[in-house]
């Protein structure tokens, strides 16, 4: 209770809590749906949505690059988390007069597609990066717990997805207009929540000193990154393919009543993300028992038995139930992906590296997949293309294995202290941001 009572006098924790419930809130009013909004509500083939998927990804791979340059410069300013939030602000009117109406034309099917994908990056496909990134350097900054304030961000979104089914059948602009609003009161708490007065964590400087472009830059050339964006790609980018492009009507076909699967799929989605929230929590304490790389490994175990479960059970109960593991999944792979970078790699860079390692290389990963397996899944159907992505998840979690270092091996950044060991793993290096 003592730890709690000191947590919630964090200033800068209750700040990043509040951005990122806020912020996975009005995005999982709309986004948890985005698919069957593309399929259901405008029509498109499955080939047109791995198009919208793909295009997406691709200009979401610059705008990436650009927070997470600019964002090390800047350190804990909030020139793009103003930027971003304010692009959220307006998501109702750019999907409902301008979006909609190209996706829906033929003729001007392309063009909308360029439309969204310059919109969605600077305010979620890209910003989601962003925020935590921001987030996780304020708590090195401000002393507390990345994963305690990240699970505020799931239980928005659980929040959010509770009702998204429901409204999304009653009608689809409400959930963005609602996205919008949310948008707005994201824009007004990075406007005007100052986290100034907040005492720092031992070790840091209130103005620390910040890499230049061609440190930056020269993340490109660090062979142990690429282990790093090679193993992501062929896990998390193949399991969003699963997961965000292809689960959400998947689990639909499978009720006799499609609105029926709708409503049951957003309640389901909530309870997931309301476990999420918990494991958001409880996944650091795990990490410390059992270090950083065996996080990184029981996640994507659980992400390959998530996809098999879908591609053999087609009882909504049984689907249901694996559809849960995502709950376990997130945690133990964001988490420790974000502790891996800043254990083996110059902490200075966290923004960049976080953006560049994981969430660009995801994106690059959609990028190349996610219109050949569009074609794949009008080809051959749901369950068959699902025993692919997880043959393909399988053998990355296998590779990983070897690939990944271990805890106690070039640590470059942050050491990490495992619990009931005397020592820190590596050797203790000052890192001021």
């Amino acid at each position: 209770m003592a730890i709690n009572t000191r947590l919630f006098r964090n200033g800068a924790y209750l700040q990043s809590s509040t951005t990122l419930f806020v912020f996975f809130a009005g995005w999982g009013i709309w986004w948890s749906f985005f698919a069957v909004w593309l399929d259901k509500g405008l029509g498109l083939s499955g080939g047109q949505i791995g198009t919208v998927y793909s295009v997406n990804s691709l200009t979401t791979i610059a705008v990436m690059f650009l927070y997470g340059m600019v964002q090390d410069r800047l350190s804990l300013r909030r020139h793009l988390v103003i930027l971003s939030s304010a692009v959220m602000a307006s998501l109702a009117p750019f999907v409902l007069f301008v979006y909609q109406p190209l996706l829906q034309n033929e003729g001007t099917f392309y063009a909308g597609v360029a439309a969204g994908a310059i919109f969605l990056p600077f305010g979620y496909t890209a910003a989601v990066g962003l925020l935590e990134a921001f987030s996780e350097r304020m708590s090195r900054t401000y002393g507390f717990e990345y994963g305690q304030a990240r699970g505020w961000g799931s239980l928005g979104y659980g929040i959010a997805a509770l009702f998204t089914g429901f409204i999304f059948t009653i009608n689809p602009a409400i959930n963005f207009f609602l996205g919008s609003a949310l948008g707005i009161i994201c824009l007004l708490v990075q406007i005007f929540w100052k986290t100034d007065h907040v005492p720092l964590a031992p070790g840091h400087v209130s103005h620390p000193s910040t890499p230049g472009l061609r440190e930056m830059a020269s993340v490109l050339k660090m062979k142990n990154l690429w282990v790093v964006i090679g193993f992501v790609i062929f896990s998390w980018t193949f399991y969003n393919l699963y997961d965000n492009q292809m689960f959400p009507n998947f689990y639909a076909g499978l009720f006799e009543n499609e609105d029926v699967g709708i409503h049951t799929y957003g309640v389901l989605n909530s309870v997931q993300v309301f476990a999420e929230a918990g494991c958001m929590m409880l996944v650091p304490i795990l990490m410390r028992r059992v270090g950083v790389r065996n996080i990184l490994l029981l996640g994507v175990s659980v992400m390959c038995l998530r996809i098999l479960g879908s591609a053999v059970f087609t009882d909504p109960i049984i689907v249901s139930i694996v559809k849960m593991f995502h709950a376990i999944e997130v945690p133990l792979f964001i988490l420790g992906i974000f502790r891996y970078l800043t254990l083996h790699f110059n902490a200075a860079l966290s923004a960049t590296l976080y953006l560049v390692g994981f969430e660009v290389s995801a994106q690059l990963g959609n990028t190349i997949f996610a219109i050949p397996f569009g074609y794949i899944r009008d080809a051959l159907g749901f369950q068959p293309t699902f025993f692919v992505i997880a043959g393909v998840v399988a053998c990355a979690g296998i590779w990983a294995f070897f690939a990944l270092k271990k805890d106690d091996q070039d640590v470059e950044g942050d050491p990490f202290i495992r619990a009931g060991r005397s020592g820190v793993t590596g050797v203790i290096k000052t890192v001021q941001q």
